[in-house]
């Protein structure tokens, strides 16, 4: 993803900068539960090799972070 420099100052805006991801969670029987994150616009290519994914114990609600 290239960031947007077409402001008329040539910086670069966050939302441009950001991509859309995607979570998904994975509930298995015999281990714990995954959630997966990718970007929004992912090939199928892209999706081999262009995700995160975390265990349950890894995360967190937001809220309890805030």
């Amino acid at each position: 993803m290239s960031p947007n420099t077409d402001a008329t100052d040539g910086s670069t805006t966050l939302e441009s900068a950001t991509p859309d991801l995607v979570s998904v969670t994975v509930e298995n029987d015999d281990a714990p539960d995954e959630c997966a994150i990718f970007p929004d616009d992912a090939s199928e290519d892209e999706l081999m090799t262009n995700w995160i994914s975390a265990q349950s114990d890894s995360f967190v609600a937001l809220e309890s972070m805030r």
